[in-house]
């Protein structure tokens, strides 16, 4: 019987997401903008875009945020947070889940106390 599983590493290594520099973006808006109105599918097919990308960066352009036109998801600039901040961030989650769980501990053990309470009650009446 044969194994239908490839032998050896994956001839496909996954592909790296695109980024696109707040320049090129608006670069390619200006030429999109000024081709003639049948070449600018030609101006999409050659930098291998779609229209929704012309679009957002227009609209991001217009609204004179040329920040905006900077990918935050994959941008060399993005801030990283340090051990520290991103330790405390961690505890401070765990300090909120553990506030919420003993608040809930509470409630219930003042429930069952009341019930306890309520039973002895019943009972002493039931003598």
């Amino acid at each position: 019987m044969t194994s239908t599983k490839p032998t050896g590493s994956d001839p496909a290594p996954k592909p790296k997401r695109r980024s696109f520099s707040p320049e090129y973006k608006l670069r390619i808006v200006a030429e999109y903008d000024a081709a003639p109105k049948n070449e600018k599918g030609a101006v999409l097919r050659r930098e291998r875009l779609y229209h929704s990308h012309v679009t957002e960066w227009r609209a991001a352009r217009d609204a004179g945020a040329l920040e905006k036109l900077v990918d935050k998801r994959t941008s060399p600039a993005r801030p990283k947070k340090s051990a520290a901040e991103t330790e405390n961030e961690k505890l401070r989650r765990q300090v909120e889940r553990l506030e919420k769980e003993l608040a809930r501990n509470k409630a219930a053990l003042e429930v069952m106390g009341k019930a306890s309470a309520l039973l002895e009650m019943i009972s002493e009446s039931a003598d």
